[in-house]
């Protein structure tokens, strides 16, 4: 016998849960269909695991810089490889059971299972051998995305691993060279390096952090050298084998590369395959389901969030889209049109929301761009984390403020300010008469936009060049 539901959300990621549990707060009869761990990728094999790896690896680089905050530490310093991956498996499941809570709290039926669609409105839940079908008036799908392989290449997951598989390693690799220099190729390169990982890159394009501001990215390639992280932009792999317990690898600047692990960091693809799309008549574009700004599907009573449609593959932004859907499902009416930072935890963190310079003058906006070093920042200097900048893009006629990219210190949390300024479209001259306290990193981000404005105070006075009128 079936059971009906107002709405079904078909998976428990971030964007799922969330949507859940918005549908519970609004009085909506609701189930959840999850395969694996609640939390999908981002707690389980992403975000959360990647942060608590990268903590301990950041405390263990700040140790071995100690000496120059005057710190002397008696003895050697190392890490427990064994001990942080279970302070991160205990993380894990304390958040684990916490979404179990919350879902319970909301009196959302969690089934535990494979799902699929297997008519309009109807569920399939396989487990165990056993199906099971329920209804639901209104369907999410939430079925995030899996890290993209490269066929051809040798699948042995003790060699060569996705982020799934290292973010569990029992054991530390000697070398790791790192297939592809987005964000979670960089994240890694400054996890493993600290632990006393010889760390290689190989990225094709012809920057880091290819969807990032070219200066962000420059900056991290001289940081990454400095460590000694090796770099190859611009440089595809032409061929990589297995010899004996070793990857190599030839690339295509004529060098050979040997390595004991190979993570392959080339992005993620939807995971859509085995969803049952086509039982309601719904096709995908290169497996993305793609939707509306209200999460709407081409197939009514139907909405898709987070990673499996393609428009913003971050955690918040599917979390965002989840709660739009349901408000939407339930008769509000909601645009999924907030802009939406991004972050990534290197040491120094990166962050950055709304349009780059590059994109801003491809839209034929014309633009002048604020730029402040950390260098120059009272805060930075005295916790001895001076590398990074913040540089602020301001539309030159009307004054908007549409940009905001920052490398240093705690720049995932300063982000926010810029994005709440954004979403609220905000002047350049609203955030340069803004009052932040003091020393704080923030403080940067009013700077830049006061540079932005040719107004800085605490920067060398702009050079201003005139230009001589054709009577003069």
């Amino acid at each position: 016998m079936s059971k009906h539901f107002d709405i079904v959300v078909v998976g428990g990621g971030p964007g799922g849960y969330v949507a859940a549990l918005k549908a519970g707060q609004m009085g909506a009869r609701t189930a959840i269909v999850e395969k694996s761990h609640l939390g999908g990728t981002c707690l389980n094999n992403g975000c959360i695991p990647s942060k608590a790896i990268l903590a301990s690896a950041e405390l263990l680089h700040h140790f071995q810089h100690a000496a120059d905050l005057g710190i002397t530490l008696e003895g050697k310093v190392s890490a427990n490889w064994t001990t942080i991956q279970a302070r991160k498996d205990t993380i894990l499941q304390t958040l684990r059971g916490g979404i179990k809570g919350l879902l319970s709290a909301r009196k959302v039926t969690l089934f535990q299972g494979r799902a699929s669609l297997s008519g309009p409105g109807q569920i399939a839940i396989e487990q165990n051998g056993a199906t099971q079908t329920i209804t639901a008036g209104k369907t999410i799908l939430a079925v995030g995305s899996v890290p993209s392989r490269i066929p051809g290449w040798p699948a042995d997951p003790n060699i060569v691993c996705t982020s799934d598989e290292a973010l569990h390693w029992k054991t530390l690799p000697k070398k790791l060279l790192i297939v592809g220099g987005g964000v979670i190729g960089c994240e890694f390169a400054c996890m493993m390096q600290p632990l006393g990982v010889e760390v290689t890159i190989v990225e094709m394009l012809p920057q880091l952090l290819p969807n990032m501001d070219g200066q962000v990215a420059e900056l991290l390639t001289k940081i990454f050298k400095k460590r000694g992280i090796q770099s190859h932009i611009a440089t595809k792999i032409e061929s990589l084998s297995i010899a004996g317990q070793n990857a190599v690898a030839k690339l295509s600047n004529g060098t050979t590369l040997e390595a004991d692990r190979v993570l392959v960091a080339t992005g993620r693809k939807p995971n859509t395959a085995e969803v049952g799309l086509s039982a309601i008549g719904l096709t995908a574009d290169r497996g993305f389901v793609r939707v509306n700004d209200r999460m709407e599907t081409s197939v009514k009573d139907c909405y898709c969030i987070g990673d499996a449609n393609g428009r913003c593959l971050l955690a918040h932004a599917a979390s965002a889209q989840g709660v739009v859907a349901v408000e939407n499902a339930l008769g509000h009416d909601r645009s999924a049109d907030a802009p939406v930072p991004s972050a990534v935890y290197t040491f120094p963190e990166i962050a950055a929301v709304g349009m780059t310079a590059d994109e801003a003058r491809a839209k034929g906006r014309p633009i002048s761009i604020g730029f402040f070093p950390l260098s120059h920042l009272g805060k930075a200097m005295a916790v001895a984390d001076t590398e990074g900048f913040v540089k602020v893009i301001r539309d030159r006629e009307g004054g908007q403020l549409l940009g905001v990219h920052m490398v240093g210190h705690n720049a995932t949390e300063c982000i926010g300010t810029a994005t709440a300024l954004l979403h609220k479209k905000a002047s350049v001259q609203d955030v340069a008469e803004m009052v932040l306290a003091h020393p704080t990193i923030s403080e940067s981000l009013k700077e830049a936009a006061e540079d932005a404005l040719s107004a800085g105070l605490h920067l060398p006075p702009r050079k201003v060049l005139r230009i001589a009128s054709a009577e003069a």
